[in-house]
């Protein structure tokens, strides 16, 4: 898998998880809503660490709970 498909699932699990809709994050993130559409679809090949920063602000965790999934275990991503 991508790094980008990585993230937006992340991003979808943590969203659900919370219960929290993309409008709700951008509310309590500042991120864009488009921003945010398009990381969970996947429209950028890649993204600014500055963005899950904030993203992960608005979903009240830190980039270590972000990153700690095994989505991101280096057996799962392409090179």
């Amino acid at each position: 898998m991508q790094l980008n498909e990585a993230v937006s699932r992340r991003l979808v699990e943590l969203m659900q998880e919370r219960g929290m809709t993309q409008y709700q994050l951008y509310m309590k993130s500042g991120v864009p809503k488009s921003t945010i559409g398009n990381l969970v679809n996947c429209a950028y090949p890649s993204m600014k660490l500055r963005i899950i920063h904030e993203l992960c602000q608005g979903l009240e965790i830190d980039l270590s709970s972000f990153f700690a999934s095994p989505l991101f275990d280096e057996n799962n991503l392409e090179p």
